[in-house]
């Protein structure tokens, strides 16, 4: 596309992290919307017009699409991870999405309404973690931002982005820590707003932050059980069995995919990752 004038294309002399790359594309670009696409994700060919239709609402600030794995037959795990994608779009974002906030518009996929984010550019360059520059957890804090400035973010399944996802267990573990620090810290920032929406975010951020927090209680209780009494934990077991066989049913039902049902094996995964 370098010949084609639509085109103009920013060369960093140094690799600044996505976040200021982000910045320094959008103060040179002049559009009234901006899209966010990875450099490891293909977008189809109808996710502009589809996300640019939900955002002809002004009150939209930002749209996020539905994100697959483009290499999710390569391993168990990238399996396994295609499924958590398709639950983390079309059961969280699109629950968020029926009361008019998404609480993490994804980087893969994510059009943004350029008049908001000048005006939040200097929030979004200058946060700090533990003292020093943020580089993790950008797509949440914007999504974040947006919703403080007082826009709705909303969720589009229909426009699709295929992403490369992690094919091993190193690299699963790294991208999940970065997510999970994300998670708990931009939670925080939100708490402010949190009265302001549906009393429905309010428990989804209480489950999200919550859940994992409760789960590592329980494998940590019986690990102690185990250690002191020699016993085995098989009501600490029982209960999270039962809850992971709930969960996996109703996602195969939901999804006329029986494959769901082997989604089980990512609580083992999470709780490996504890």
């Amino acid at each position: 596309y370098a010949d084609d004038e639509r085109f103009n294309f920013t060369i960093l002399p140094k690799n600044v992290g996505k976040r200021k790359a982000q910045i320094a594309a959008i103060t040179q670009s002049s559009g009234d919307l901006i899209l966010n696409v990875d450099s490891d994700t293909t977008i189809a060919p109808d996710v502009v017009s589809k996300l640019s239709h939900k955002m002809r609402d002004p009150a939209v600030g930002a749209a996020m699409g539905q994100m697959k794995a483009s290499n999710q037959a390569d391993t168990w795990l990238t399996r396994l991870i295609d499924m958590e994608y398709w639950l983390a779009c079309n059961e969280e974002r699109a629950a968020q999405a029926r009361f008019g906030a998404v609480m993490c518009c994804c980087g893969p996929c994510a059009m943004y309404r350029r008049s908001a984010m000048l005006s939040l550019l200097d929030q979004y360059e200058t946060q700090l973690y533990r003292g020093k520059p943020s580089d993790f957890g950008e797509d949440r804090h914007l999504t974040i931002l947006m919703l403080s400035a007082g826009f709705r973010t909303e969720y589009v399944p229909s426009a699709i982005a295929a992403t490369v996802v992690p094919d091993t267990m190193g690299v699963y573990l790294r991208q999940q820590l970065r997510w999970a620090r994300s998670t708990f810290r931009d939670t925080l920032l939100a708490l402010p707003i949190l009265p302001g929406l549906d009393r429905y975010l309010t428990l989804d951020a209480i489950g999200q932050n919550g859940g994992l927090l409760l789960l590592a209680l329980s494998v940590l209780t019986g690990i102690g059980q185990f250690a002191l009494t020699a016993t085995v934990p098989w009501w600490t077991i029982l209960v999270i069995g039962s809850m992971t066989l709930v969960r996996c049913s109703v996602a195969a039902y939901r999804a006329r995919e029986l494959r769901f049902l082997g989604f089980a094996l990512h609580t083992l995964v999470n709780i490996f990752l504890l």
